[in-house]
């Protein structure tokens, strides 16, 4: 329970602003006896007006002053009435004063054409609420809205529009000033300034973040009376607990991201440790079974982890102070009349993917996917590796249930057996390992199982390299994860996963590998393996030294796995050391990928390019003996591109095409930011049927720009031809964002770019009516849809209340003049 009370003033001592609080008191007394909130429309009989509401009261009478203004309740001069807080006792709305309006009273009539209906501000009170006003010649006041309480908690790094100025740098665009007009003695006058009420609107979202604060310092002390007593901040915990969802500053992401490889790392240790005669297959089983997505939901509902996630953006409407009601409430219709849901009953599983996620009913209750509660595993499991090391998030493993305690006594075993390993015959070979990565073995024998391959030329030696480029693996990836994890702070979730990808992945570890020089000592027995280790550094010998694989090569999982043995034989060898290892293994590894030289996979790359612009991919494929094809489609407004790819798996193949089509769209000066020009095109002209445009399209070079039905020099025959069937869509659904679904759907099955919005807001200083709603302003959105071959279709919707609500009349409009046209059937 906690009490806010506004100062008179910072200084100090501080001093409580009792005046002020006893004229809202006094205010809300007011209102409740005079306000004019329920009122009826007039009613209208013989052609007469009939007010059915009575006149407000005048507080006070005063003489007729031209300095004093009169509001409903008190009267004063304007100089003492600026920045003053005001009620509207016809609405209840909160105003601030900014001045009054020269040459201006009740009589005078709305600026521009607002409203044609009321000929004078004294006219439209009259008619739309039945006030009579009693000193309609005292002049205007300019009024500044109070707004309704933001979400202040939301990352607004990333609001405004950026527009190109003329000088060709960004600007940010600004929502202009509302300011109403309106008659003095209809306000309610309260003796507190602009700057308190300010400062109420900062409260929702402050009390907020503090009850979230506090939330998680709880769950803190929770694990803490398990015997995980260690120093996490709560700040660091509530980062743990908030998802995307929130539309925050910060989120689970990143930690979920280093407690996957930490929880990896930990049940992988354990795993090495604790079965020394099971091999990687079967270890492999094990750990998929101890950290997948399922076990971690129900380790962490056991632990009702669900009960402090924070899943939906914080909605100050909704926050009311300790013992009030919400004027927003938001009624129950779970069928549950307790607050706790019981989780073993299957009702409350639900795959409908238009529940509403994260807002939770009146009783609390909430929709929330199972992985957001695995991924909450996960972070926090990040979070007190980040805030208390290995150790303390060990205990936190053992609080959620995760088997993963390591044993040292076990690391001397492990150790024991791979001494009696006989190195004699490659004891010249050993030597050379070590000169080259750096690391003199305690354990020779440890290495020697490192390099040797399951075909290896002495069979039946009782050991290969599997197990430790198991651990090697799970090493690795930690290693790699923190080291992004502390050199890219301010690196998104999304890109520090893309970082992880590009650095821990067997083509990079295979790359090393032969940088390195260490093929030649690995151990096996394969005349295949040969052969492709052979070809294999034949290509990267070829390459620059920081060049990257193209998505057709395939390096041998063999170099990757021989990489991860080495580390895995390193890690063991130091007694679990990390800080060696990483001493050892970051020479090898380098140069580790930065944001700068990130490049995506070219089939990630085309779709997200694709996405980002509007257009949609299609892909066919078949299968030939031991080689997959895959052919790639992509309309534009003007041509048709294609792409096709052969490999032995259906990924190659589909990252061939993809690169094909990457470099026709390069060509045409379409090109994503993550992607380095290809000056030549080397692509296998077997498998590519490249884009032939005229010289005046190819100029032009624009990914937006219609080239119509009739412009010359279009090869039509790069075109999406006009199909004989008539696309058939199921029945719209009127609700909200329906018309744009079924619009965006049909895109998508016909392949035609995204239809585009453009939007003109009108704004009025009086309610108007739109359709249902009422509001202050109106939006009207203007549609474009381009149909390959057909032409570009240009049409404008109805006015709405909000944007949104225009889209979806646009995207109505729209799909009717399909109809029309002969393009679409719209099933019943």
């Amino acid at each position: 329970m906690y009490l806010l009370l506004p100062l008179e003033s910072e200084d100090i001592p501080l001093k409580i602003n009792w005046t002020g609080i006893e004229s809202c008191v006094s205010a809300v007394e007011f209102l409740r006896i005079n306000a004019v909130l329920n009122f009826q429309k007039p009613e209208i009989t013989d052609g007469n007006l009939s007010p059915v509401a009575s006149d407000p009261p005048i507080a006070t009478r005063f003489s007729d002053d031209n300095n004093v203004i009169h509001l409903a309740n008190i009267s004063a001069s304007m100089d003492s009435l600026k920045e003053m807080v005001v009620v509207a006792i016809h609405t209840g709305r909160i105003y601030s004063i900014l001045d009054s309006v020269a040459n201006t009273c009740a009589e005078s009539p709305f600026e521009g054409d607002s409203d044609t209906n009321y000929s004078s501000f004294a006219d439209y009170y009259l008619k739309k609420y039945c006030i009579v006003l009693k000193h309609p010649e005292q002049p205007l006041l300019l009024l500044k809205q109070g707004h309704n309480s933001h979400n202040l908690l939301v990352d607004f790094r990333n609001e405004g529009v950026p527009l190109e100025n003329k000088s060709g740098g960004k600007k940010v665009v600004e929502k202009p000033q509302q300011h109403a007009h309106m008659p003095p003695e209809l306000l309610v006058g309260i003796n507190i300034n602009t700057e308190i009420l300010k400062s109420f609107y900062l409260l929702p979202s402050l009390m907020h973040r503090i009850e979230s604060l506090m939330l998680a310092s709880q769950l803190r002390d929770e694990i803490s009376r398990h015997g995980c007593n260690f120093n996490i901040s709560s700040s660091l915990i509530l980062e743990a607990l908030t998802t995307l969802r929130c539309n925050e500053s910060f989120s689970m992401e990143r930690l979920e991201l280093l407690g996957d490889s930490v929880l990896k790392y930990a049940v992988s240790c354990h795993l090495f440790l604790k079965y020394p005669k099971k091999h990687e297959g079967q270890l492999s089983s094990i750990r998929s079974n101890i950290v997948c997505n399922s076990a971690l939901h129900k380790l962490g509902t056991n632990r009702r982890l669900q009960e402090y996630v924070r899943d939906c953006a914080f909605d100050p409407r909704r926050w009311a102070a300790p013992g009030q009601r919400t004027i927003w409430p938001s009624p129950c219709d779970h069928g549950l009349e307790m607050t706790e849901v019981p989780l073993d009953d299957i009702k409350y599983y639900g795959e409908d993917k238009k529940l509403m996620l994260g807002k939770a009913c009146d009783l609390g209750h909430r929709w929330m996917l199972s992985k957001t509660i695995s991924d909450c595993v996960e972070s926090l499991i990040g979070a007190y590796y980040v805030g208390g090391g290995l150790n303390a998030a060990l205990s936190l493993m053992k609080w959620l249930g995760v088997e993963a305690e390591i044993e040292h006594s076990l690391i001397d075993e492990a150790i024991k057996v791979a001494s009696l390993y006989c190195y004699a015959p490659k004891v010249d070979e050993i030597g050379v390992i070590e000169s080259k990565i750096g690391y003199k073995f305690c354990t020779k024998g440890l290495l020697l199982e490192a390099i040797t391959h399951g075909t290896g030329p002495e069979q039946g030696v009782g050991y290969c390299y599997q197990r430790l480029e198991f651990l090697g693996d799970a090493v690795l990836d930690v290693l790699i994860t923190l080291h992004l994890y502390e050199n890219h702070r301010n690196v998104d979730p999304g890109e520090l996963t893309d970082l992880r990808s590009a650095s821990v992945n067997n083509d990079s570890f295979s790359l090393a590998a032969v940088r390195w020089n260490l093929h030649p000592h690995l151990l096996h027995g394969s005349l295949h393996l040969d052969n492709q280790i052979s070809a294999f550094v034949k290509i990267v010998s070829a390459m620059t030294s920081t060049a990257s694989l193209a998505p057709e090569i395939k390096a041998p999982k063999a170099l990757g796995d021989l990489v991860e043995s080495i580390t895995g034989a390193v890690f063991i060898d130091s007694k679990l050391d990390l800080e060696q290892v990483w001493k050892v293994m970051k020479p090898i590894l380098s140069p580790i990928v930065t944001p700068d030289k990130l490049e995506l996979q070219p089939s990630r790359e085309l779709i997200e390019l694709c996405d980002s612009l509007g257009y949609f991919i299609k892909e066919n494929f078949n299968a030939k003996g031991d080689l997959v094809q895959v052919e790639l489609t992509l309309q534009l407004e003007d041509a048709l591109l294609n792409g096709q790819g052969c490999g032995p798996t259906r990924k190659a193949a589909r990252g061939m095409a993809a690169l094909r089509i990457l470099k026709q769209l390069e060509k045409r000066g379409i090109t994503s930011s993550k992607r380095k020009k290809h000056e030549t095109d080397d692509v296998d002209p077997t498998w590519s049927k490249d884009v032939e445009t005229s010289e005046s399209a190819r100029k032009k070079q624009k990914v937006h720009e219609l080239q119509q039905q009739q412009q010359p020099g279009i090869n039509r025959d790069l075109v999406s031809s006009e199909s004989t069937e008539i696309p058939v869509v199921p029945p719209i659904e009127m609700k909200k964002g329906g018309p744009r679904q079924s619009l965006y759907e049909l895109c998508k099955k016909q392949q035609w770019p995204m239809p585009s919005f453009e939007t003109m807001e009108q704004k009025s200083r009086t309610p108007i009516q739109i359709g249902d709603a009422t509001g202050f302003n109106s939006f009207e959105s203007q549609i474009c849809l381009t149909i390959p071959d057909f032409g570009k279709i240009e049409l404008t919707g109805e006015a709405r209340a909000d944007k949104k609500s225009s889209f979806d009349s646009a995207a109505l409009v729209m799909l009717y003049e399909l109809v029309r046209r002969g393009k679409l059937v719209i099933g019943q």
